[in-house]
């Protein structure tokens, strides 16, 4: 049974509920332990420079009950506003451990939960909005892990996204060549994926698209990508 802890604050008069819901559901059991430790730590010149930027102008899209996919160390959680509540589902749990103190940043009510994103431990339609930023390079199964978003998110709903992407020419050869070492390095990141191609196969349609380059002295091998996509409407 899943134990739960729950705790109410307040903010400019209203209750703020938030809590920390573990589902035992993850098949990662040990992990990035390193990675998690230096993942604030190394990516706070980027969250000041250019990603907290992104990550506030992304979520002012958010709505209703969102569902974060690998919600990593919480970087996200201070900048949800007008949503309902927020489920963060990260199976790694030395990432989740370190979400706790970011809790106190957070506005709105959140659960955390160990659920993977290949399966997801919710009803159908639970969701208005599905949030990943630079997760889908990580997860085992991508295929698997978009149909569960499609499958939890309500008709009309939406998904939000900043992932870095496959390059193109000998940039991506670079990416391929380099994912082996890359992926033991970082977390489980595989660079080289072609995110935005298998969010259309998965049956979405991208609503708002951008590309762009990162400041930063790898950015020939991390283009990016921001958008939204909804579920693709059967004709």
């Amino acid at each position: 049974m899943a134990k739960s802890l729950l705790t109410c604050q307040t903010l400019g008069g209203v209750p703020i509920g938030r809590s920390r819901d573990h589902h035992e559901t993850s098949s990662m059991k040990d992990g990035h332990p390193i990675f998690a430790a230096l993942y604030d730590q190394k990516s706070a010149f980027a969250e000041r420079r250019w990603m907290g930027e992104r990550r506030r102008r992304l979520l002012s899209g958010a709505r209703g009950a969102v569902l974060e996919i690998g919600g990593g160390t919480g970087a996200n959680l201070a900048h949800y506003r007008n949503v309902d509540r927020v489920t963060i589902a990260e199976p790694d749990r030395f990432m989740r451990n370190r979400i706790g103190p970011k809790l106190e940043e957070a506005r709105v009510p959140v659960e955390v939960s160990a659920a993977g994103a290949e399966a997801l431990p919710y009803p159908d339609g639970s969701f208005d909005t599905v949030v990943s930023t630079l997760v889908l390079c990580t997860v085992p199964d991508q295929e698997a892990a978009l149909d569960e978003v499609r499958r939890v998110l309500r008709p009309g709903g939406r998904l939000l996204f900043i992932e870095h992407v496959r390059a193109a020419g000998s940039a991506a050869r670079w990416q391929d060549r380099l994912e082996p070492l890359w992926r033991r390095l970082l977390g489980g990141c595989h660079p080289n994926r072609d995110t935005v191609a298998a969010i259309e196969e998965a049956g979405f349609e991208i609503e708002t698209f951008e590309s762009f380059y990162p400041p930063d002295p790898l950015s020939a091998l991390m283009p990016h990508v921001q958008g939204s996509a909804t579920v693709r409407l059967a004709a």
